[in-house]
């Protein structure tokens, strides 16, 4: 398939804002974790994102 063949696009892209979830904070979520396709994403700031390892301490 190539780049001519594709229909145009009829509406604008949607953005998705994902606010960190920690009680108070108003920083962008950039981390988000969901333990199933079922479950909806829970999104966190670097600082309260909860799964961060060892190395990213």
């Amino acid at each position: 398939m190539s780049d001519t063949d594709k229909p145009t696009l009829t509406n604008a892209p949607q953005m998705y804002v994902h606010y960190c979830e920690e009680e108070g904070c108003k920083a962008w979520g950039g981390w988000g974790n969901s333990p199933s396709p079922a479950v909806p994403t829970r999104w966190w700031c670097f600082e309260h994102f909860p799964h961060k390892s060892y190395e990213q301490e």
